[in-house]
């Protein structure tokens, strides 16, 4: 197997793995190999370099080049700044919802309902409910949607 470093003509950057140079070849021109974040099938290969080691310790093989610093640190500040962008606007979503809407905690599916069949006023609302309870409430047709759990808010 021979992992790539590559990148695409918008300048994502990312890797993949092969089975040999050839099947490298084979997709890249059959157009098989897309970007992750724009899905541009114009890939190309990034720079990378041979692991070399010294005398003494384990050798890597030649076949399984290393992506240097430089196009490793790459797509890794890619998507931890993307991820930081994503967690703001989840965060931001969910403070929304939270300082606009009731909590009505765990009788979410009771009050969802009662408003969807007009037996009270609507309103925004929040709440908890199972798989079980949001999947009936999807299958009478009444809209809803989960809030986001962000990493934070489990410690």
């Amino acid at each position: 197997m021979i992992r790539y470093a590559l990148g695409c003509e918008c300048g994502h950057a990312f890797e993949s793995w092969f089975q040999s140079s050839s099947a490298y070849d084979s997709q890249i021109k059959r157009k098989l190999v897309n970007c992750p974040v724009c899905d541009s099938a114009k890939v190309e290969k990034a720079i990378m370099a041979p692991r070399i080691t010294r005398k003494g310790r384990s050798q890597t093989p030649a076949s399984e080049p290393a992506v240097t610093t430089e196009a490793v640190s790459s797509p890794a500040t890619l998507m931890m700044t993307e991820e930081r962008e994503l967690r703001a606007k989840l965060k931001e979503l969910r403070d929304y919802v939270t300082k606009n809407a009731d909590n009505v905690g765990n009788r979410f599916p009771t009050e969802a309902r009662k408003m969807h069949y007009g037996d009270i006023e609507h309103r925004a609302i929040y709440g908890e409910a199972s798989m079980e309870e949001a999947q009936s409430l999807s299958d009478e047709g009444i809209d809803m949607m989960p809030l986001p759990v962000l990493p934070d808010d489990r410690n």
